[in-house]
Parts: C-alpha cells; structure tokens; sequence
C-alpha cells in the first residue's frame, strides 16, 4: 500500500475547497476506480456562524487521488442516505469484507446546534462501489453521545470497534462483531485511562497500536493482543516546520504496508486560540488542513518526524482474504 516514489507529501497535503475545513480524515481504496479516496469530515470553516455551528450540518468530504495519494481532487460529498431532517455527520471510518462489501460507520448528530450539545449516534452503511450506499441500521451503544468510529478486524475473526462515549466520561469504548451488523461489549477497558476522541487502532513493527486525540498531539498505546493496552507517551506533539504544520496534529488515519506506515491528520494551523467577535471565532481559528507524516516503530516505541521527507505512492490493498 505505501512504497517509495520520488516525489514527496506536499504539505498541505489537501485543504478542502468549498468550506476549507477537512478534518478526520480517512483513507480507503476505491477498486472500481483503481484510486485512493479521502472521506473527511467537511466542517464549513468559511461560514462566519455562531460559536460551533461551523461544526455542525457538515457532509462528508471526499478527495480522489489518480497517482497514488501525490495529489488529491475534490469530488464532493459522500452520497450517504441519512435521512432529510437538519443533521451532522462527522468521522467516519470504513472497512471492506472478503465479499467486496465496503461498510462505513459514521458519526450522527440530528439538529441544528451552536454548542457541543445534543445527541450524537453511530450509523452503519454498505456499498459495492462506494458512490451507492444502503443504510444498515443504528449501533445499540452505551449512550446517546457516541462518536468517532474504529474498526479492526479481531486475530480470531471477526472486528473490534472503539469509539467515544461522551456521555460515560469521554471514554473510548468498544463492541465486537462476527458481522458488522450484531454487536455485543468487548473487555477492553484499559485504553479508556486518559481522555481522547478519535481513536485508530493498526498493526506495525510485531505489535498493535491504539491512537487517539486528546487535543494534545496524539495518545500513544500499544498491545499484543488488542486486550491490553499500555501507554506509550505521544506523537505530533510538537510544532512542525511545514506549511500549515506548525500546531498540534489531530484526529489521524494510517495506511499501513510491511514496516512503513503513513499518518494522515489534520492540523488548525494558526491554532484556536483567538477570541470570539460577536459570538463568531474568526476564520484562521476555524479553517484546517490534512496532512501526512511517516511513523516507525523503534526499539518498540511509535515515533513520527513530522519533519522528514516521505516519498508516498499508494497502490491497492485488496488481495485474496484481505478485509481492509
């Protein structure tokens, strides 16, 4: 999936053209088209709106990259039926079955809010070509403020999802599930320790790791077998050099192949801390930019330079018994 090319990640790696507000970004292949699409959550940084409505009534965003992820081309929205009544959709992730079926989970808030309030809620949907999706249904979880979406398939068969529960402490929860559809708690209670959204879980370097956003850089754990989690300090932490990368990195996706990885996030590259004008937080608080970064894994530790060059070239994932 990631091999060496000549070209390097441009940074920003890709600024959403209508409302310039990409976030949570997730990464799947598209084999119908033989390319790489984006999906993100299109927060409408452009609008001048009260406090967070900004962040609130958004589609999900989707960038198409022809020549393995070098550049990106904005498609438009995620043609997701979710229904005609005023809602958000915000992170999603999506996996692909041994069928050919891709299912993307994503997070569901109904209503017009200026505030983080509200109910928020975990839809699943299904498609063969990922430009015709079928709604499934509403995952049964733990409250009415469940958010951020992640899924892994389990070593014995079967997927593990993580996600923000806002309404148990914000901790990050998850289910198990033979097929996408039932789902019952799974005991994994270690990676609820310290508070965090947008958690990702992949395999790199002989262990497994869980990362999640605390509004801090990210949280770092690792794991051997998806039960037990320790904490492994952060990444993107610290400033980078790049253009639009100077800030925390926030909310990522990784693409994994042998021991490279690549790291996509999102960055507010002036920051949010800026004060309100008549109820509105200026629009260089609100806009934001993707990015993309190399991880490795050494001496068992997650490291990240945000600053190296990475030649990144995307091809397909999908061969005989791959699920993602």
């Amino acid at each position: 999936m990631v091999s060496g090319a000549s070209n390097d990640v441009p940074a920003p790696l890709f600024r959403d053209p209508p409302y310039d507000g990409a976030a949570d970004p997730v990464l799947v292949f598209n084999p119908a088209r033989g390319t790489w699409w984006m999906l993100y959550t299109q927060r409408r940084a452009k609008l001048d709106l009260p406090d967070v409505e900004w962040c609130h009534q958004t589609k999900i965003g989707v960038a198409e990259s022809a020549d393995g992820g070098a550049t990106w081309t904005y498609l438009g929205p995620l043609a997701l039926p979710s229904g005609d009544e005023p809602h958000s959709l915000w992170a999603p992730d999506v996996v692909r079955t041994n069928d050919g079926v891709f299912h993307c989970f994503v997070t569901v808030v109904p209503g017009v809010h200026t505030d983080w309030g509200g109910q928020r809620f975990i839809d699943h949907f299904t498609s063969r070509d990922l430009a015709a999706w079928t709604r499934v249904g509403r995952l049964p979880l733990t409250s009415d403020r469940c958010i951020d979406p992640s899924l892994f398939p389990k070593p014995g068969g079967g997927w593990r999802q993580w996600y923000k529960d806002e309404g148990h402490n914000s901790d990050t929860l998850a289910v198990d599930s033979d097929d996408l559809v039932h789902w019952k708690p799974a005991d994994d209670p270690s990676v609820s320790k310290l508070y965090g959204e947008g958690p990702k879980v992949f395999e790199l370097g002989g262990f497994r790791w869980l990362i999640k956003d605390p509004n801090s850089g990210l949280d770092v754990y690792r794991s051997h077998d998806l039960a037990e989690w320790t904490y492994q300090g952060k990444i993107l932490e610290k400033p980078g050099s790049r253009l639009d990368d100077g800030t925390i990195g926030k909310h990522a996706d990784v693409v994994v192949e042998g021991d490279r990885a690549l790291i996509v996030y999102f960055t507010h590259p002036y920051g949010q801390d800026f004060p309100m004008r008549d109820g509105v937080l200026p629009y260089p608080a609100r806009r934001s930019s993707i990015q993309a970064a190399e991880l490795r894994v050494v001496d068992g530790k997650l490291v990240c330079d945000r600053d190296a060059p990475v030649a990144l070239r995307l091809s397909s994932p999908y061969r005989t018994g791959d699920q993602r």
